[in-house]
């Protein structure tokens, strides 16, 4: 670029052969994580308002909460709420709250945002659409936050599971 003068005439082969073979990602982009017992899940990164990990003494009990709930977080001057995935989904191995950091993944509908807790953060990726199968044995307590799973390849045991973070925000499990 520097140095071609053709480079702002559109005109010179200054475009790297790496850039050229780049294709368009197919599907959309989910964050994938996993529940302390290894269950591997992922949500749509259009509903993520941030993911961070915060220090346990950050997160601030509240008494007579629900247990669900692990206390609340000041997200850049917004007080939120920070809940356990795991135990909310009904996952039998309990959340680790004792230790450095917790990962959290803020999401967000109609400026409702919740903090989820959970065990660990994965990575970002583009999952096909067009390859969501129905779920396939998910417990009870899932089977209405899941809205679909992608079979991973080579091992058909092996899947990561959609949750519907809308339905997580609005459900009802949180008075209790």
């Amino acid at each position: 670029m520097i140095g071609n003068p053709h480079f702002l005439q559109g005109q010179g082969d200054d475009i790297s052969p790496d850039i050229e073979k780049l294709e368009t990602p197919e599907g959309e982009l989910h964050l994938r994580f996993f529940l302390p017992s290894g269950i591997e899940l992922a949500l749509p990164a259009t509903g993520i308002k941030e993911v961070m990990n915060q220090p346990p003494d950050r997160i601030t009990p509240i008494p007579n909460a629900s247990p669900l709930l692990l206390g609340t977080l000041n997200l850049r001057g917004q007080v939120i709420w920070v809940a356990d995935l795991g135990q909310f989904l009904g996952d039998p191995v309990a959340l680790n709250t004792q230790r450095a950091e917790i990962p959290v993944i803020a999401v967000e509908d109609q400026e409702i945002i919740l903090g989820l807790a959970i065990d660990q953060i994965g990575e970002m990726g583009w999952l096909p659409s067009d390859q969501i199968q129905a779920p396939n044995n998910v417990p009870d307590t899932m089977t209405s936050f899941i809205l679909g799973e992608w079979v991973t390849k080579g091992d058909p045991e092996q899947c990561v599971r959609l949750l519907d973070q809308v339905k997580i925000l609005r459900s009802a499990r949180w008075a209790t």
